[in-house]
């Protein structure tokens, strides 16, 4: 009887080692067949600058695509900035991102967008003291129409661009008037750093995370026009999803305070750092980028300014900034919102001023 447990026992050991043979052969292939995405090319212009340089190791990292996407990086800046281009280029090698598989620093347009597939414009012409508004303009027409006409040219054909530098709805409008082969639905602007920001003014005031507040919306310029809208936002707190105005239960501070505070924050913390918002705006571009990509989460929403197609009553024509939801790389205006008479006021003063910035770019064109 002993002889038969001994080899039953020699039997059932030998299935075991077998099984775990097996699974290791199966985990080995596997492992074969594991094959590296391709490599996404992104282009940073403005690359030198405070904003490019806190944005490019974001995208190095893989906090704009993914943890297990690769990336090229075209970065683009003016002449005078090419040794400090070399110098962030120097510092992307030293810091050995393992996504990072190639980084071109570069002076030349076409060079910069050959192969792009994402484009992240955050290079323009700031205002200085004692220019007028049609010169800051003026400037970035002509700005923005060269490197348009360089991703026309040089970009994939299925490039995603971003425009970031100020005014981003029109220079955003302007690329798309010179880039007519990109498809509209692939040229945004940035308006998820306002998104934020009031996500943030929320959370502060009823001592929530961030990450308890949902469905914001920012409607229209990247400008102190622009309108934050809680009608629609709920919260996660310590007894249940509220929505924010009954959270919050101050309609004075909603419709007032907590509106103007939105619309004034890059001039506040400019009077605060005496510079301009540049880790707060790179983290959003990647925020908009990622949404975009990868989708944003089920009953969630996010704002991105877009070619306006005349929801809401907006007229078409325009970059405004709606709240969106993003799948399969594609984004789409969330319709059917309710629209109080406060918000459709807001909503509609904002376009003026779109409209208004559209008219004088155009002006510029005609004298250029």
């Amino acid at each position: 009887m002993e002889q038969e447990y001994i080899i039953l026992l020699q039997k059932i050991l030998v299935v075991l080692f077998s099984v775990t043979l097996f699974w290791k052969i199966i985990k080995h292939i596997c492992g074969l067949l594991v094959i590296e995405k391709e490599p996404v090319t992104v282009l940073v212009t403005g690359a030198a600058g405070q904003i490019g340089y806190a944005l490019l190791p974001m995208i190095a990292r893989g906090v704009m695509l993914g943890p297990d996407q690769p990336v090229i990086i075209h970065m683009l800046d003016i002449e005078p900035a090419a040794e400090a281009l070399n110098g962030v280029k120097m510092e992307l090698i030293d810091a050995a991102f393992p996504l990072l598989k190639d980084v071109v620093a570069t002076t030349d347009v076409v060079e910069a967008c050959q192969g792009v597939n994402i484009a992240v414009m955050v290079g323009g012409f700031p205002r200085k003291e004692g220019m007028e508004r049609k010169d800051v303009m003026s400037k970035n027409v002509s700005i923005y129409k060269a490197q348009a006409s360089a991703l026309e040219q040089h970009a994939a054909p299925d490039c995603k661009v971003l425009v970031v530098a100020n005014p981003a709805n029109t220079n955003a409008l302007i690329l798309k008037e010179f880039a007519p082969s990109i498809p509209e639905k692939n040229i945004t602007c940035l308006t998820r750093l306002d998104h934020n920001r009031a996500l943030g003014q929320i959370s502060e005031k009823l001592n929530v995370h961030v990450s308890d507040v949902w469905n914001v919306i920012i409607w229209g310029n990247h400008s102190s026009t622009q309108y934050p809208d809680i009608n629609h936002a709920t919260v996660k707190t310590t007894n249940g999803e509220k929505s924010v105005r009954d959270a919050i239960a101050n309609d004075n501070w909603l419709n007032t305070e907590f509106i103007t505070t939105v619309q004034q924050r890059g001039a506040t913390i400019i009077k605060a750092r005496k510079l301009s918002s540049a880790l707060s705006a790179a983290s959003a571009a990647c925020d908009h980028i990622r949404d975009w990509v990868l989708g944003t989460p089920k009953g969630t929403w996010v704002s991105m300014g877009v070619y306006s197609d005349g929801s809401y009553g907006i007229q078409p024509g325009i970059m405004y900034s709606f709240p969106v939801t993003c799948e399969k790389g594609q984004w789409s205006i969330v319709n059917g919102l309710k629209i109080d008479e406060l918000s459709r006021e807001k909503m509609d003063a904002t376009a003026k001023e779109l409209m208004d910035e559209k008219t004088l770019a155009y002006s510029c064109l005609i004298d250029d």
